[in-house]
């Protein structure tokens, strides 16, 4: 396929962030696709922990203002951008007070309140497809990263399917070992169903509790396409991947890594 726009969404992106394995990736992927000469945009959630001021985010007025429902209640959806440098690659940050403290040091939300994850999730994901539509920006390929963003595939083929901006569009899921403890919420599901999913669609979270494979198996479910992106994954998500019969791209090391994924997205 012809590859021109690129859209990353990623749980973590450094310098917002300190630096990981999955921050780095988070921004040194985007960078060398976009040096590739690819348009490309990422977003991620606002942590309280970013430091506003010295990272020069700002809130895009024309793009805020959007309530998301979730459980019955709405939320009310703020866009902030920045410009990462060197690169002059945008970054826009999913933000809403109910998710994302105002300012903290004592770590990302997602491990001060995990009780709230899977409406974080739902939320973030949600805003991120519907500032895309705003901007009128249709990517021929969407990466998703992290946990943080494994429901975006299937609202994308759900709840988005008849929408004409991803209607070309190839979604690629990252298998990354970052994991969270425990289990999302025992209502997730029941939130899922007021969004319109059937049990049908949500069949892998059925069953128990959703915890970190299942969340997943259901990325991996409305994917196109699965990578693996860090040299250790769980063998039984590996498998699950395989056995999907879906394009696969296994862990391509460290260097020249880019180039690989470049290959694999016009592959698709």
């Amino acid at each position: 396929m012809d590859v021109n726009k690129v859209l990353f969404i990623s749980q973590e992106i450094t310098p917002y962030l300190a630096e990981n394995d999955l921050s780095l990736f988070g921004r040194d992927l985007p960078q060398a696709i976009q040096e590739a000469g690819i348009e490309v945009r990422t977003f991620m959630p606002r942590y309280g922990i970013i430091n506003e001021r010295r990272n020069q985010l700002h809130e895009v007025i024309r793009l805020s203002g959007l309530n998301i429902s979730i459980d019955d209640n709405d939320h009310p959806l703020i866009i902030k951008v920045a410009t990462l440098q060197p690169s002059r690659m945008q970054v826009y940050f999913i933000d809403n007070d109910d998710y994302f403290l105002r300012h903290t040091s004592q770590g990302l939300e997602t491990s001060l309140s995990p009780e709230d994850n899977d409406e974080r999730i739902i939320f973030f994901v949600r805003g991120v497809v519907e500032t895309v539509k705003k901007l009128r920006w249709e990517p021929s390929v969407i990466h998703c990263t992290g946990w943080v963003t494994a429901l975006t595939p299937l609202f994308l083929k759900r709840v988005y399917a008849d929408d004409p901006s991803f209607a070309g569009t190839r979604i690629v899921y990252s298998l990354y070992d970052t994991k969270f403890d425990g289990n999302l919420d025992h209502r997730m599901v029941e939130k899922l169903r007021l969004d319109g999913f059937s049990d049908d669609d949500l069949t892998s979270l059925l069953d128990g509790d959703v915890d970190y494979n299942k969340l997943n198996k259901i990325a991996m479910d409305y994917a196109d396409a699965i990578v693996q992106s860090s040299p250790e994954i769980d063998p039984e998500l590996i498998e699950y991947a395989r056995k999907s019969g879906k394009p696969f791209l296994p862990y391509p090391g460290t260097d020249n890594y880019a180039e690989a994924y470049l290959d694999f997205y016009r592959s698709l």
